[in-house]
Parts: structure tokens; sequence; C-alpha cells
């Protein structure tokens, strides 16, 4: 009888989202690396899509998890019971912030988080109109896809929720758009799938200012952005802008499905009444994700790895020199390559994941809606010499 292999599974049984997966079959996983049942090894430069921040099955982060599961797993939906590893989190997130920012609603992801404060925005200023930003993403949820600042994921999914505008993120021409029908705006600090732009802090600052003239709440995206990646622990630190709400999810859980939308105790105390239970979750803030979310703060803050993102960043802009690259932008551990084009680009990708037949592949990327930018957000953990061991592979592939 002939034995079926997970590959073979994998395209009969498992929902594909693209005609051509990376389909690598990663056996195991440590640190900055991934390991295929061959023996083939890669490099993870983009840490999961900007989730393993302090890399691949930390031993603190192990241990939290595995304290945990000796205790308990689900007991209740969210907000009914006391337990530990949500309040403990939830105290370790506030000692980050500012005091505003004190109040803690946990999710199952970054897309539930910006779901959660879409309501919460509305609930609070009794007005229904949201701004995002043109080439923004944050996240496929009826809710959350209808902020998308790119048509070709909406169309076919339409209709999505009415009262949506989209303004040019880092452009303070169009602030006069944010009105008194305005119930919030939604931004990145740092704009991610847009090909990681930077704003001047002058932006943010006048957009802080728009939103307080008008009444509309400021939400900052950091889903991509928090837990140490763009060399402050919120990369809103960057801007002295203190947002209304702020979310956060991907590199928060060490590995694990979790985010949170954070706010103060005056707007979530609406959550209370007309309707009681006015935002309900099962599964947000799982107490295995709150532990390891946990530790992995206080792996990142005792390690100090957010103050060292900055320098392993320029240490990727030194070594990445070649005539292919057109520029390289971004902040921290969190960059974008630039090349002509999405053909010259694919190829290099190819290349460096290839590569592994020579010992070590690399794993790299491009963003939704700069397809000819290469996406570096490798774990907060990679040393320099693993930097340069990594842009030797790539420069090679360019070659």
């Amino acid at each position: 009888m002939q034995t079926v292999t997970h590959r073979q599974l994998f395209f009969q049984h498992i929902a594909q989202t693209s005609d051509f997966p990376l389909g690598l079959e990663i056996e195991r996983a440590e640190g900055i690396y991934l390991y295929e049942s061959d023996g083939s090894r890669y490099i993870d430069l983009i840490s999961g899509i900007g989730v393993s921040n302090v890399g691949h099955r930390h031993p603190r982060v192990l241990e939290a998890i595995h304290q945990q599961l000796d205790k308990y797993m689900h007991l209740m939906v969210y907000g009914e019971y006391i337990q530990t590893p949500q309040t403990q989190l939830a105290q370790a997130l506030a000692q980050t912030l500012p005091p505003s920012l004190n109040n803690v609603y946990f999710t199952n992801s970054g897309t539930e988080a910006v779901e959660g404060a879409m309501k919460l925005a509305k609930r609070y200023t009794g007005r229904s109109e949201i701004i995002s930003c043109f080439n923004a993403y944050h996240g496929s949820t009826q809710g959350a896809l209808s902020l998308s600042g790119d048509e070709n994921f909406k169309r076919n999914f339409r209709p999505l929720l009415p009262d949506i505008r989209h303004i040019r993120h880092g452009n303070p021409t169009d602030l006069g758009q944010i009105t008194t029908r305005t119930a919030a705006v939604i931004i990145e600090v740092v704009a991610g799938e847009a090909g990681v732009r930077v704003p001047e802090p002058a932006y943010f600052q006048a957009l802080r200012q728009r939103c307080s003239e008008t009444g509309a709440l400021l939400i900052f995206d950091e889903i991509q952005t928090g837990y140490g990646r763009t060399g402050t622990f919120w990369a809103f630190e960057g801007v002295s802008v203190v947002p209304d709400i702020l979310l956060c999810a991907k590199g928060m859980g060490g590995g694990m499905p979790i985010g949170a939308f954070i706010s103060s105790d005056e707007l979530m105390s609406v959550f209370k009444n007309n309707p009681i239970l006015g935002h309900i979750t099962t599964f947000g803030g799982h107490p295995v994700s709150c532990a390891a979310s946990l530790a992995t703060l206080q792996i990142i803050q005792e390690q100090k790895l957010h103050e060292q993102a900055e320098a392993k960043g320029q240490l990727f802009r030194q070594l990445l020199r070649h005539a292919a690259i057109r520029e390289i932008r971004g902040k921290g551990l969190m960059l974008a390559v630039e090349f002509d084009s999405f053909d010259v680009l694919k190829p290099i990708i190819d290349r460096a994941i290839a590569n592994s037949q020579n010992g070590l592949g690399i794993i790299t990327d491009w963003f939704l809606f700069c397809t000819n930018s290469m996406r570096i957000a490798p774990p907060l953990i990679i040393t320099e010499e693993q930097i340069r061991e990594a842009c030797t592979v790539i420069l090679e592939a360019m070659d």
C-alpha cells in the first residue's frame, strides 16, 4: 500500500491561499533557524511575518508554557474569571505604556484587535466614519478588510462596511479629511505592507492635534512594530505622540496566538452596558498564550533586545550594498530592500531559499502593496555573525 506523504496531504486537505505556496516541510525550529526533514537549514529572516521576535522556541517561553499547562488552560469566556496569566501580562504591558493606556482587552490575533478597536471607537464616539490609509493592511475579517487601502484585496468581497475613508500615510495635507463625523483614525506608525514607510514625527504630532480638535480617536496599529521591532518597545515612543487606542499582536506571543487592544478605563467602560457584554470572546487572552507573552516581554526587556535593534538594522544596511538595490528603508529590524521590479526581486528570493542545498537557505519575502521590495525582519535575537552570514547568501543570490 502506497504511503501518503505530508506534502500530498497538505495539498489535498489544507485550504490554499495561493497557487504557489512555499511548500517547505519544516520538521523543527530553534532560535533564528528552521530545519526540514531532509536536514536543510534556513535562517528565518522574516520571523514568520513579524511573530518570532525572541526566536523560535525560546527556552524561557517554553518553560512559561509548560508551567501554565500544569495549572490550567481554558476555563471560561473572557472577563469572568480572575486568571493570573492575564492579570500579570496586563500589568506588565501597562508598565511599558503612558498612564492613559492602562486597560487591556486580549484577543486571539491582530485582526481581532482591529475589530475590537473599531467597535470601541464607534461605541464611545457615537460616530460611524473610520479613516485608514491607502496601501494599509489591518487584517482579513470583513471589518478589518474594509479598512484595507488596496481595492484589489477587497473588490470580490463587497459589500463591506460603509463609511470608510482613506488618506495618504505621512501626507499632512490629507488631515483635513478628519472631521467631527470621524469616529477614529487607524494608522501604522511604520507602514508595513506599504513597504516600511517611516514618516517624520511632525506628521504624527499634526495627526494627534487634528484628532483632538475633532474628537476623533487615534488608533495606532502596532501589530507588526510592537514588542521591540523598531528600536523602542513601542514604535510610537519615537514620535512623541500617545494614541487613544493601541493595537498589538504578532511578536507579543513568542510564537503563541495572541493580540490586544489597549486603551483607558474611561473608553473601555462602554463595553459594560447598552449592551452588556459589548465585546466578548471565548479564547481571547488564553492563559497559555498570556504566559508565553509575559515571558516574551520580560526577555526583550531584560536582554534589551529592543535597544539593539537599530544597530543590527544598520549592519544590514551596511552589508547589503549592490548595484541592483535601489534603496533600503526602515526602522530598527523592520527593513525593506527595494529593487527595480518584482521580476528582479522574485528570483533573488527564490535563489536565497534554494541555497539550503549549499548548507544554508535564507527565507525572505515581499510586501502585499510593495512587491518590488524584500522584507527583512529577523528575530531580535539575531547576532552580528548571523547577519553577516545571511547577507552573504543574499548578495550571492543577487549575483
